[in-house]
């Protein structure tokens, strides 16, 4: 089957087509036809050299995927040949076929686009763990998102605002400042031209927010902090800047808030599997009502990754970037 590889690290163009073995599934596993692949974050840094993939899990990048089960391992009972699903991926998801435990399989939602179904189970995942069952978030909290354009942050207005939370977002243009508020962010942020923590400040009357997700890192946490509300809470996900995170320990304590960091794939299997549970529970039928939506950018063919990746390192776009299958 065909996979776009990396064969050494480097920048977009070592990204390469190439043939590799098509994989057997395990007893837990569905084997898919791969119709879209989401591009991440993690593909960038995996691309670098920085992040490699799981012991077990393919090689080459690809965290979500979507398409067509064509065959199941011999413990799976709750998924059949014929279903269309998006899947939570260790890894491998720019190829044509694709094995995954079940646990991390979704039926694509009614209503939703095959492809664009590609684009859900990454983000969805990622902010359903971190910002609510992490984080705690409650209906009339305060949630900043910073980087609200992105896929991450895009999911982040929607689902704070779905579930009831006051949302804030950061962006880096008039543009991406106007689809935040699109989005349903109550206040956006042009992080260029606004300091986040002022406007925050002067938006909550100085109380600030109760959650913070933070893809940037560097100094963003320390500023962070400055915006937390008592108590608040703030999830550190990526880290984009070449600057050290330094914090005054002293203000943390004052503030009796937490910093965490966490990572998706690298949770154990059972972990992944639980998170994905409560997304089908709780986020599902919130994209079957129509509330939340996949938000696509662009799609680019497969043997076009590096075009792909070169339009997500550009920051240019709005939501998610997707690789389809021919």
């Amino acid at each position: 089957m065909r996979a776009i590889t990396v064969p050494t690290p480097g920048d977009a163009h070592v990204l390469t087509m190439t043939e590799v073995a098509e994989p057997v599934p395990g007893d837990r596993d569905v084997l898919i036809r791969v119709a879209a692949a989401g591009l991440n974050g993690a593909d960038i840094s995996q691309r670098r050299g920085y992040y490699p993939s799981p012991p077990g899990a393919p090689e080459w990048p690809g965290l979500e995927v979507s398409g067509e089960i064509v065959g199941t391992g011999s413990s799976v009972t709750e998924w059949s040949a014929g279903d269309l699903v998006c899947a939570l991926l260790p890894g491998g998801g720019y190829a044509e076929f694709v094995t995954v435990d079940a646990g991390l399989v979704l039926p694509v939602p009614p209503g939703v686009d095959l492809v664009e179904a590609a684009g859900l189970p990454e983000v969805v995942a990622t902010v359903w763990s971190n910002v609510f069952l992490s984080a705690g978030l409650l209906r009339g909290d305060g949630l900043l998102a910073h980087g609200g354009s992105s896929g991450i942050g895009s999911m982040a207005i929607q689902l704070g605002v779905t579930f009831g939370a006051r949302v804030f977002a950061t962006a880096g243009t008039p543009e991406k400042v106007a689809f935040c508020r699109e989005l349903g962010a109550e206040v956006a942020i042009d992080y260029r031209e606004q300091d986040f923590v002022e406007v925050v400040r002067q938006e909550t009357d100085g109380t600030g927010v109760d959650v913070v997700l933070d893809i940037v890192g560097g100094d963003y946490i320390a500023r962070d902090l400055e915006a937390l509300a008592t108590g608040g809470r703030v999830m550190s996900i990526a880290n984009r800047s070449a600057q050290p995170s330094t914090i005054d320990v002293n203000r943390l304590m004052h503030k009796r808030a937490k910093i965490w960091g966490t990572t998706l794939r690298a949770r154990p299997l059972a972990e992944r599997v639980a998170i994905i549970t409560s997304v089908r529970e709780n986020v599902w039928p919130h994209l079957a009502a129509g509330r939340i939506r996949p938000v696509i950018d662009s799609v680019f063919p497969l043997e076009d990754a590096t075009q792909a990746h070169l339009r997500m390192e550009s920051s240019r776009h709005l939501g998610k970037i997707l690789l389809q299958l021919r």
